[in-house]
């Protein structure tokens, strides 16, 4: 499909579909679904062949139906709500903007969003995303093949602040923290402490503390929150622009640039004008 053209319209109404996404999300208290799905739709992504990532497939069966897709449905649908009100927009940049709104408004840091992603109806095969059952080896495979690295592994599982395991839909049960809509540091924490009744730790959790450079992360972002959402805020756009073409961004840039130059020549043309007219009305007198 074609990439959008983020002109000034599309750009508005990439600000529309914010608003309704933080009422939304705010109503529902959906905000971890929205952000696994943000998470699921890119996570695909191929770096050798540029296959996968954002760009909306998730919506089609085809993907959703996947096992580690179980419960996905339910943020499609909700997704679509804002969707039917802002059509302008591909699935690709909604859903990577439901991930960003989630994060914003339980707390976390805030992520730079660039538009412009385009749709795709080619789903990926099965087992490109994480298997929560293995340890390291697994996480570098899955993440290096993105191309993220060792300290974006680290932030990004720091989302498990966010919400909590549904054993129908992955087999395990419980929140990672005690406070499972609020965006913090305490995945972190608690996984520092061990065994806490009532909490969740998975194998790929445990593993961030079986590798020394997993670990080094760990630490520093639970002694530091500042310094876990500015490198989370960080990573999360990367993982949100897996696969993005250079060009378009590139293109939006330019073209915001040029929105500036033409707003500033039109100041300039109307203080020439103002002088001329003061000249004009000087000499009459």
């Amino acid at each position: 499909m074609a990439f959008p053209v983020v002109d000034t319209e599309y750009l508005k109404e990439i600000d529309k579909a914010r608003r309704d996404l933080r009422a939304l999300i705010a109503s529902r208290n959906c905000a971890p679904i929205m952000l696994r799905l943000a998470w699921h739709d890119a996570g695909t992504y191929d770096a050798k062949t540029k296959t996968g990532g954002p760009n909306g497939s998730i919506r089609n069966e085809e993907e959703y139906s996947h096992g580690s897709n179980n419960g996905l449905k339910k943020a499609i649908d909700f997704c679509e709500e804002v969707k039917g009100k802002r059509p302008k927009i591909t699935y690709a940049d909604l859903y990577q903007l439901a991930g960003v709104v989630a994060v914003e408004v339980t707390g976390g840091p805030t992520i730079d969003f660039v538009p412009g992603r385009r749709d795709s109806n080619i789903c990926p095969r099965a087992g490109r995303l994480p298997d929560a059952n293995q340890g390291v080896p697994h996480l570098r495979d899955i993440f290096y093949r993105m191309g993220l690295s060792d300290k974006d592994i680290v932030a990004l599982s720091g989302g498990h602040t966010l919400g909590r395991a549904h054993p129908e839909r992955s087999g395990f049960d419980g929140p990672w923290t005690e406070e499972p809509l609020k965006f913090d540091n305490s995945y972190f924490v608690e996984l520092l402490k061990g065994d806490s009744e009532g909490l969740l730790k998975l194998p790929t959790d445990k593993a961030l503390l079986e590798d020394p450079e997993f670990r080094r992360y760990v630490e520093l972002y639970a002694r530091d929150e500042d310094a876990f959402f500015r490198d989370y805020a960080e990573s999360h756009k990367k993982l949100s622009e897996l696969g993005f073409v250079a060009t378009s961004k590139a293109k939006i840039k330019d073209g915001i640039i040029l929105a500036q130059s033409a707003v500033g020549v039109a100041v300039t043309a109307a203080v020439v004008i103002l002088g001329y007219l003061y000249e004009v009305r000087k000499r009459a007198k």
